[in-house]
Order: structure tokens, then C-alpha cells, then sequence
């Protein structure tokens, strides 16, 4: 199997309305089966998921995490009102998001984005992840996955890597299980999480802060499914999560 990264270096910078199937189609001649990585921030902008910290009042929960964390309180409270749990309160925070992904400060963030403005996530990854796919195969007539990216920290380990928030025509997950090892042995547990691992290696050539190369297709890899998929297949059911029931224990217990 022969397989190619390649870097879109043309995309400009995006704005609200912006047609981001369009502006992919226009850089590069699309393929049957090409793999589509696109990088959350260009999604949300294109979307306008854009809000200030002018008209947001803080509540009490706000006011004390914003104290531990050495953080505005307005920018505390807009990231509670954007999630479901908050899991670690400092000196960092962590939440689920409503779009059931767990990560540091619901998402929200000021880079590549004017001063005084914060971009959100992408309100339905998903969603757009379908709606992009299906405005590139009426422009070009080919079948395409994509996957939306975007980076996150992990448990036990330094550094962060990118993975799905969103994807379409592909499945993020293939299971194992009952597969034979090179000894003959079936496998019992495993599960490999293909959509991150795409997701981490196209971080690779998008780099980070000013890398300006949001959008990578992939290219070789042969994983087009017509199934209706979801990136919430790869989120682990709360009861299974043991990382999540100690942290529980630890905040009710603090």
C-alpha cells in the first residue's frame, strides 16, 4: 500500500459564509476515496461560531473557578454554559463538552482569531463533517470521508495531538476482535481508533500556531464507508470510564 499526506498551502484565511467544500475543490484535483482532514478552527469560522466576553455575567461557580485558575471570570462562565460536567476545576479545566467530547476549556479559544474574540467549536462536528463531504461529491462527482481535527491533550502523557471532532464516510473505529495475531491467536479487546490516528498524523504537516495549513487530504488509504457514522463511537460510555469515575470521586470528595 502506497500512501500520501498532502498539505493544501493555498487555503486562504476563512471567513463567515466562507464555502470550505469550494475553496478544497479549487486547491487540489479530488479523488474517489480521499480522505479530507480539516482542522475545527476554519469550520467554526466558516460557521461564525465567533462571541466576546462583553455581555457575559459570571455566576458564583464562575467567580471561584476564575480565582483558582487565574482566569476571567466572564471566559470561566462562557465555558461552563458550553458543557455538560466540568471534570477538573484548577488549576485547569476540564470539561465534557455538550457535543459529548471531553477537553480543556470547552474548546474555546483566542488564537487566529481577532483580539478581543474567542471562536467555539463547531456546534455539530458531525454535521458539518457530512454537509462538507456531500458539497464535494455534487462539485466533483467523487465519494470522499472527511475528518474534523482538532488537538487535545491526553492522560499520562506530555504534549498534544490532534483527533476527530467530526467525520463522515468513514468509520472511526476498527474492531479487531476475533482477528488472528501472527502467532494464530484471536484477539480479544482490540480496537484501533482509525479516525485519531488519521486525525494525528495530518497534525504533522498542519503544524500549529501559524502553520496556516488547515486542510490535508489523505490519500491511498481506502476506508470510504456509505454508513452513517459518527465520532461519538469513539467516546468511551461513562460506566466503562474509569478515568472519569476517579476524578468524580476526587471532586465530591474534595
Amino acid at each position: 500500500m502506497s500512501v500520501e499526506m498532502i498539505p493544501l498551502n493555498d487555503i486562504p484565511i476563512i471567513e463567515e459564509g466562507d464555502d470550505i467544500a469550494d475553496i478544497v475543490c479549487k486547491s487540489i484535483s479530488i479523488r474517489d476515496e480521499d480522505i479530507i482532514i480539516i482542522a475545527s478552527t476554519i469550520i467554526a469560522k466558516s460557521e461564525g461560531e465567533f462571541f466576546s466576553l462583553e455581555n457575559i455575567k459570571p455566576g458564583n461557580k464562575a467567580i471561584k473557578i476564575a480565582n483558582r485558575c487565574n482566569m476571567k471570570p466572564e471566559l470561566v462562565q462562557a465555558i461552563l454554559d458550553r458543557s455538560n460536567e466540568c471534570l477538573i476545576e484548577a488549576p485547569f479545566i476540564l470539561v465534557e463538552h455538550k457535543n459529548g467530547s471531553i477537553c480543556v476549556n470547552a474548546g474555546v479559544d483566542d488564537s487566529n482569531v481577532e483580539s478581543g474574540l474567542y471562536l467555539d467549536l463547531p456546534k455539530d462536528s458531525d454535521r458539518s463533517a457530512r454537509e462538507i463531504s456531500g458539497r464535494i461529491t455534487e462539485l466533483t462527482s467523487h465519494n470522499v470521508s472527511v475528518i474534523i481535527t482538532d488537538t487535545n491533550g491526553r492522560a499520562f502523557r506530555n504534549g498534544q495531538i490532534a483527533v476527530a471532532v467530526g467525520i463522515a464516510n468513514i468509520e472511526p473505529i476498527r474492531d479487531w476482535v476475533g482477528e488472528k495475531d501472527l502467532f494464530g491467536n484471536e484477539l480479544q479487546i482490540t480496537q484501533e481508533a482509525i479516525a485519531d490516528e488519521l486525525a494525528a498524523a495530518a497534525n504533522l504537516l498542519m503544524g500549529e500556531g501559524n502553520g496556516g495549513t488547515p486542510v490535508i487530504i489523505i490519500r491511498g488509504m481506502n476506508l470510504f464507508s456509505n454508513k452513517k457514522c459518527s465520532v461519538k463511537e469513539l467516546y468511551r460510555d461513562n460506566e466503562q470510564d474509569i478515568i472519569r469515575k476517579g476524578l468524580n470521586a476526587l471532586k465530591n470528595n474534595s
